[in-house]
This record gives C-alpha cells, sequence and structure tokens, in this order.
C-alpha cells in the first residue's frame, strides 16, 4: 500500500463487496485489481489486473480509474476521476453486473483516543499512558542515546532515532533519522510526514499520540491481549478450507496450547497469527491495533519459534546469540549493550552453564531454549511456539512446556502450536482444532475431555478422524464453554471481516556493509568449527592433485595430456560444488527467520559468495599446484601469461562457477539428503559435456548445452594454453575453442564469470520462495 506524505485528516471509509469489507484509512492507497497482490482483489474476468486506485486527499477521497480496459463506474457513470461520496456504488468492468462495491462512511476518532485502536480501554498498552507532556513549540529529538529529548531504554531504538518537528502553521510532522528499524505512523514506515490528533507514533516498544496540546506515551510492556476474529483461510481457489471463521480472545499473560490431529490447520493458523501468511478473510486484533494493517510495525513486537532450531549447531550457545544480536540490533548499538542483553536473556532461561558448549552439544530441550533465547532478544510481546517439544522425552517435554509457563508469567503473551498433550494443565487455554479448520473447544484444559465425551486424549485423538461426519465445532458453538471463553470473553468489538491490508515492506536492515560482516564472521565461524568439512575441504585438492599428477608421468604427452587435464577439471569441479551443494538448504529455517526481521536476501547471498568463493580459489590454486609443479607442459609458452599461472586462472574459475552452481541445487531442493546424488550429477555432466569424450562443435543440440556447462569453457583454456591440438591431434581435438589464440582464451575464462553470474541471479530468485509470504507480496508490489 503506498504511503502518502499528507495529513490523515479525512474520514476512515468502510468497502464492502460480495467477499467481505475493507477498512480504508485516510493516507494511504488502495489499489483494485485482479492483481493477487492488490488492496481490493477481483477475480472477474472483467476486471483489469490494475483497474482501479482510491486514495485520500486532504479531508475527501477520490476514486481513480487506472486506464482498465472495462471501465470503472460510479453510480452508473463511467468515471476517471471521482469523488468518493459514502453510499455510493461502485462497479468494476461492467455498469450492470460488474463487481460490486459499497462505501459507507466511518466517523473521525473521539479526541484523546488514538484513532489506529479499536478500544483503547480495554488494552493493556493503550488503557492509559505512562507519560503525558506539554508538546513543544520546538524540535524534539527521540532516540536511545541520553542526549535525547525523550529517551526510550529500548535496544531494537537506534540512537537518534527520529524527531517532533513542530511546523511553522502549529501542526507537527515526524521525521525518521535513518534508523534502524523504522518510524511508522498509524502502522505505516515513514521516513517524514505530518501528523494530527489521534495519530500513533510508533518507535521500537513505545507509541506516541497527540492529544490536543499533550503528547501522550504509552509504553508496550509485553502485557497484551490478542483478538482473533472469523479467520478463513482457502487454497485451491477456494474448494477447500484450511481455517473456517476460527474465532478466539488470548488474555494477557497467557499461555495458549492449540492442538488438534493432522491437517486440521495448525500451521495454517499459526501463519496467519504471526503475519507470514495473512488469513483470506479476517482480523487478528494485537492489543486493539489491527495486525496485519500495522503489521510493519507491530512485526517487531513479536517472536516466532519454528519447529526446526534456528541455530548454527556449530557456534557455542553465546556465540549464536551475539551474532543474532548484531543482526537485530541497530548498528549504532554497541558490543556492551548488545552483550549485556545476550546475558541478560542466558539467564532468564537458564543457560549460564551452557553458554560455552556448541548448539550441537546440547540436549533437545536445551537447544529450544536457546531458539528461544534467541527470540526473547528483541523483548518480544507476543511469542509464538511451533511445535516446540516435538522430538523430547516426557521429562524434556515438561521442562520446556513449565519454561512457557514462566514466559508467561513474566509478562508476555505465548502461543504454543504442539501434538503434545503430557503438559496441557500448566496451560490457561486449549485450542482444540477439528478437521477442517474449525474450533472444536476453546477453554480451560482441565474441561476439554469432558467435554468430548473422552477420558484420555487418545481416544479424543481417533475419535476426530474416526466419526468425520459428527459436527464437533457445531456441538462447541451451542455449548457454554464458547459464550463463556469466547463470546463474553472477547476484549474487542467485532470488527468488519475483511481481506487483509496489503503488507507493508519488510523492517529497515542494518546497512549492507555492516549485515555482510556479520554475515561473513558468522559462516566463518561455523564453516572453522566444523571438523569434517575442514577435513575435506584441505584433503579434496590434495587428492584431485595427485591424481592428475600420478596421470601426467613428469610431462604432458599424447597419450597424458588429456587425461590430466580431464582430472583438473573434475577437481575444480568437486572441489567448488561440494562445500556449496548442501549451504543453503541446510540453513533454510535460519534464513526464512532472519529475513523475516530484515536480513538481506542480496547480503545473506553475497556472504555465502565470498566465503565460500575464497576457500574454492584457495584449493583450486593448491589443486593445481600439486598437479603440475614440476612437470613438463611441453608447450613453448602461454598464450599470454606463463602456462601454469593460465591453467591456474582457469582452474580457479571453473570451481568458482562450480560453486555458484552448487548453490544452486541447494535453492533448488527441498532436502539436504539429495544434495549428494545430484552433486554425482552434476560431476557427470560436466564430464561428459567438456569436450574431452566426445566432439561437441558442430553437433545440434549438444554444442547448445555444452555452452551452459562451466567445464566446456575451462578445459577449452586449458586446451588452448598448452595447444592441445599440437600434442594430439584428431578430431576431437581439433575444437575451436580449443586454439592456442589470445581471442578464444580470454572467451573461454570470460564465459565462467558470466555463468557464475547468470547462476548466482537465479539462486537470488530461488530464495525468495522460502521467504514469508508477505514480504513476497510487497516484492510483487514493488516491481509493479
Amino acid at each position: 500500500m503506498a504511503e502518502r506524505p499528507v495529513a490523515p485528516t479525512a474520514r476512515e471509509l468502510v468497502l464492502e463487496t460480495d467477499t467481505g469489507s475493507t477498512v480504508m484509512s485516510p493516507g494511504h492507497d488502495y489499489r483494485v485489481g485482479r492483481d493477487p497482490s492488490s488492496d481490493i482483489v477481483f477475480e472477474d474476468a472483467r476486471v483489469s489486473w490494475h483497474h482501479a486506485v482510491l486514495r485520500s486527499d486532504h479531508d475527501r477521497w477520490t476514486l481513480e480509474d487506472a486506464r482498465s480496459t472495462n471501465g470503472t463506474y460510479a453510480d452508473g457513470r463511467r468515471i476517471h476521476a471521482w469523488k468518493v461520496r459514502p453510499g455510493s456504488v461502485i462497479r468494476f468492468g461492467n455498469p450492470d453486473d460488474g463487481p460490486c462495491a459499497v462505501l459507507t462512511g466511518r466517523p473521525p476518532p473521539a479526541p484523546g483516543r488514538p484513532s489506529a485502536v479499536a478500544h483503547p480501554e480495554l488494552t493493556g498498552t493503550y488503557r492509559s499512558p505512562s507519560s503525558v507532556r506539554p508538546l513543544p513549540a520546538r524540535t524534539i529529538r527521540i532516540g536511545r542515546a541520553d542526549d535525547n529529548d525523550l529517551v526510550v531504554d529500548d535496544l531494537t531504538v537506534s540512537r537518534h532515532h527520529a524527531e517532533l518537528r513542530a511546523r511553522a502553521d502549529g501542526g507537527h510532522e515526524i521525521v525518521d533519522l535513518g534508523s534502524h528499524n523504522g518510524t511508522y505512523l498509524n502502522g505505516r514506515p515513514v521516513t517524514r510526514a505530518p501528523t494530527g490528533p489521534g495519530d500513533l507514533v510508533g518507535i521500537g516498544h513505545v507509541t506516541y499520540c497527540l492529544v490536543g496540546d499533550e503528547l501522550q506515551e504509552y509504553v508496550d510492556t509485553g502485557e497484551i491481549s490478542l483478538d482473533v476474529q472469523d479467520l478463513t483461510v482457502a487454497v485451491d481457489r477456494g474448494s477447500k478450507v484450511l481455517l473456517d471463521h476460527v474465532s478466539f480472545p488470548v488474555g494477557q499473560k497467557c499461555l495458549l496450547a492449540v492442538v488438534g490431529p493432522s491437517g486440521a490447520g495448525k500451521s495454517t493458523l499459526l501463519n496467519a497469527l504471526t503475519g507470514q501468511r495473512p488469513a483470506d478473510h479476517g482480523t487478528v486484533l494485537y492489543d486493539g491495533r489491527d495486525l496485519y494493517r500495522d503489521y510493519a510495525e507491530l512485526r517487531h513486537r513479536i517472536g516466532l519459534v519454528p519447529q526446526d532450531d534456528i541455530l548454527h549447531p556449530q557456534l557455542t550457545v553465546r556465540a549464536a546469540l551475539c551474532y543474532a544480536a548484531e543482526l537485530r540490533f541497530p548498528e549504532d548499538t554497541d558490543q556492551t549493550e548488545r552483550r549485556a542483553r545476550v546475558d541478560e536473556v542466558i539467564r532468564e532461561l537458564g543457560l549460564e552453564h551452557r553458554a560455552g558448549q556448541p548448539v550441537h552439544s546440547l540436549s533437545g530441550g536445551q537447544r529450544k531454549r536457546v531458539s528461544v533465547a534467541l527470540e526473547l532478544l528483541t523483548k518480544p510481546s507476543l511469542l509464538f511456539l511451533d511445535e516446540p517439544t516435538s522430538g523430547l522425552d516426557p521429562g524434556m517435554e515438561r521442562s520446556v512446556m513449565h519454561m512457557l509457563r514462566g514466559l508467561a508469567d513474566d509478562g508476555r503473551t505465548v502461543i504454543v502450536v504442539t501434538h503434545s498433550v503430557l503438559s496441557l494443565g500448566v496451560c490457561d487455554r486449549l485450542l482444540v482444532l477439528a478437521p477442517g479448520g474449525r474450533i472444536a473447544f476453546y477453554g480451560q484444559p482441565d474441561d476439554a475431555l469432558a467435554f468430548f465425551g473422552f477420558e484420555q486424549w487418545p481416544e479424543a485423538f481417533e475419535a476426530f478422524e474416526r466419526d468425520q461426519d459428527r459436527d464437533w465445532a457445531g456441538e462447541y458453538q451451542a455449548s457454554p464453554f464458547r459464550r463463556r471463553y469466547v463470546t463474553e470473553a472477547g476484549t474487542q468489538p467485532r470488527r468488519p471481516d475483511s481481506a487483509p491490508a496489503a503488507p507493508a515492506p519488510p523492517p529497515r536492515p542494518r546497512s549492507p556493509g555492516a549485515q555482510l560482516g556479520t554475515l561473513i564472521r558468522r559462516y566463518t565461524a561455523v564453516l572453522a568449527a566444523d571438523r569434517t568439512f575442514l577435513a575435506v575441504m584441505v584433503g579434496l585438492p590434495f587428492v584431485m592433485g595427485a591424481m592428475a599428477r600420478a596421470l601426467a608421468r613428469g610431462k604432458l604427452t599424447q597419450t597424458t595430456a588429456l587425461n590430466t587435464l580431464l582430472i583438473l577439471c573434475i577437481g575444480g569441479v568437486l572441489t567448488g560444488a561440494a562445500g556449496a551443494v548442501r549451504e543453503l538448504v541446510k540453513e533454510r529455517v535460519v534464513y526464512r527467520r532472519e529475513r523475516a526481521v530484515g536480513l538481506s536476501r542480496a547480503v545473506y547471498l553475497m556472504s555465502k559468495v565470498v566465503v565460500l568463493g575464497t576457500v574454492t580459489v584457495v584449493q583450486a590454486v593448491v589443486l593445481t599446484l600439486v598437479a603440475l609443479v614440476g612437470v613438463d607442459l611441453n608447450t613453448p609458452g602461454g598464450v599470454l601469461l606463463p602456462p601454469l599461472a593460465e591453467i591456474t586462472v582457469a582452474v580457479a574459475l571453473l570451481a568458482f562457477a562450480a560453486m555458484t552452481l552448487g548453490l544452486l541445487i541447494s535453492a533448488l531442493v527441498r532436502k539436504e539428503e539429495v544434495t549428494m546424488p545430484l552433486l554425482v550429477l552434476l560431476v557427470v555432466v560436466q564430464v561428459v559435456f567438456c569436450g574431452a569424450l566426445l566432439p561437441l562443435h558442430g553437433e545440434p543440440v549438444l554444442q547448445q548445452i555444452s555452452w551452459l556447462v562451466p567445464s566446456r569453457w575451462a578445459l577449452g583454456a586449458m586446451a588452448g594454453t598448452i595447444g592441445l591440438a599440437r600434442l594430439v591431434p584428431g578430431d576431437l581435438t581439433s575444437d575451436p575453442l580449443f586454439r592456442h589464440v589470445a581471442g578464444v582464451w580470454l572467451l573461454n575464462l570470460a564465459m565462467l564469470p558470466v555463468l557464475s553470474a547468470g547462476y548466482g541471479l537465479m539462486v537470488a530468485r530461488l530464495l525468495r520462495r522460502h521467504e514469508p509470504v508477505v514480504m513476497r507480496k510487497e516484492a510483487a508490489r514493488c516491481r509493479n
């Protein structure tokens, strides 16, 4: 949704369509079309991909047709730019039966009440301000450093974060000072924007509101409520429902467990609640604020612990947390501040005696504690965990659940999705999902089994699968439990059932250079701690080089030259691809989580290329020197450089290209186990299409395929260096790419970095598939 630097003085509108309602706040543009990333989406073929735009302009709303094919119609007339009136009927694509939308007005917010909050007096954060001060008639600076006018004790806030400036006309504007995590106006990121009465300015865990001649400060201390209203998720064009009108409230300092049989929609619900994959319809209210609408700001207050550990097992506990702190905290946070916060979460989770141990040496329960510690670095108010007890023995499971109980008691709302039912008694609330994504029970855990009519949980889960005709959700709808725990306990008034607002841009990351430096140091530490990797990487070039040297027999001749060059090609491919083929797939969970909190995709990939590329080039140089130092190359001279130097350059560029090809395979596959068979296939392809076994020049299809194979160009460069056609005359070596000519030799070398760049771009594209849906939609919007 586009940001407009105007004061949002127009009233809110509600746009009603056949699929639901969208509350439109002033200050934003709302796009209409068939594009799935539009704010209002119609699937009717008569609607253009980008059809129209609704936008506020000072104190009014306008509807503009975006040069659609079939037109936009208001009150029966085709319009191009039209002043919106509440009650108007708009049709898209056809004036008679095109998709219809009706606009209704909403009154302006009451004075003194934050406009972006549904019902502030019922929420933990907005019940009463933590401080109130007169609005100054000058500029005030906000940040973490002591020299600011308003000091925010929050490591997610930059030292000098933003300024609230008084304007000549008597109003105010908020200006971001290049902060790490951004400044937000009514949930949307801004760099400079006017502020008016009732607007919410979000900075870290603090929200400021201008009320009359006062500036009110609200601090999110973690004691927040969550209200889930009518969440619905469907796939296959709506034919398969994964979540079916799920509604429930979660109070402050509550520990909620979500259970249900496989396929009941637990993971779908988790993705909808965290914003990773917003629901198609419905609302999630974070302490009275629409999570989807204000996701850009509120995502910083949400912690997510996936089922798989988001850790590098080779690092120590302290090192893993320190690197995470570098990536998540502002660049101006010094090492002392970061280390103090790391020590704080280590103590909070009882990891003092494990801080110096490698993560892989910890038990399953201890590793889960470290994953939770990583998320607690930024002090989230809302913490989600996906199957944290999976694979743990009963004792460890009990320990983890009691840890979560303690986290909730300390002032957080904790929601855990689990298959285990052994420790449900420590939870405040239990949500049971039935097949089809409907609520079968929500209430106190002790009441669930009696409500279902069973004595043991295995019986209940068997009944879900066996009695598929039983209306589990209907029974709960009619029960007093629903009235008590859902209807009467809801903290927020019902909001219109609406499609989620368009996603906001990802959090502003640290500078690319700072991120790259952290990732390079972390990745280097991970590789240095992996003894198996080091042994293979050190031994491989010596083994392959020794094989090539043995084949050369001291001199390149008619019988040894081609085989020696072939072994050098194979060695270059292996040294490059072997170290890279598993790197992305094994870190997929880590990447997905770090990307969601601001990691740059390009920087992440570049860190892999820099570290692996350096290792690969060094290996290639060692391989070539072991193979050919002291060997008579039987050539009068190289094309442009000494022969050994030219061959070394060719092998190094081949290994680098193979490394990027290995990353491509790693980005393509879903499981780490399949990378080794694909590595073998990669080597076979390089051997077949390098030109050492069969003629390729002039062969239809085969020749064109070989252009995409790095070993083809590397072998050509090495063959040109030694004059292979002279040493081994014949049809195979008469290939034009084997000529001892400067232009041909340079072409062979130039194609290797070109292929490397092409593979790298494909890897970057594939990495996008593993990012949260909300971020992929925003990227698509930016391209359009």
